[in-house]
């Protein structure tokens, strides 16, 4: 599993959102920051807190021009669960052929409960308006995450 180097271009992608629609990181160029987080698998504990405090979150990452986008290997109906569920204001977004997550170096084998499988590891890009990696976050704690980026983001992307 090789990340792209920050500093570099953020690899391009499209996928479809909980409602089916297309969300390509090329709409965010110029104009807005991305947190481009990875999560294992909707409505699951430790993800559905990592979101919640996302949700929780959305005026201030707004403040800081920036959007959140998450990614998983759940289908679309899944994703749509997820966020009538726990009422989610941001874009999920399904991978469901894990490609993306092979761009950014976050699928790999991973040992849940003495078994070994292949899976994402949750990891956490932070992405500048002008399309370049600026931070990765390898460890992500998810009842803290939304805190940890926002303090990321205001301490190095504020203009």
């Amino acid at each position: 599993m090789i990340q792209p180097k920050v500093g570099n271009l953020a690899p391009a992608f499209t996928l479809l959102n909980q409602r089916g629609e297309k969300v390509s990181l090329k709409d965010f160029k110029g104009s807005k920051n991305v947190v481009l987080y990875f999560y294992p698998k909707a409505m699951t504990p430790g993800c559905t807190t990592q979101a919640c405090g996302i949700r929780d979150s959305k005026a201030d990452f707004a403040a800081l021009d920036t959007v959140v986008l998450a990614v998983s290997p759940d289908p679309v109906k899944n994703l749509k669960k997820f966020e009538d569920k726990q009422e989610l204001n941001f874009d999920l977004l399904a991978d469901e052929d894990h490609a993306v997550a092979d761009k950014y170096g976050v699928w790999g084998p991973k040992k849940f409960m003495g078994r070994e499988y292949d899976g994402i590891h949750r990891m956490t890009f932070i992405i500048g308006k002008d399309g370049r990696l600026r931070h990765l976050m390898p460890k992500v704690n998810t009842k803290s995450h939304h805190e940890d980026v926002l303090a990321w983001i205001k301490a190095n992307l504020q203009s």
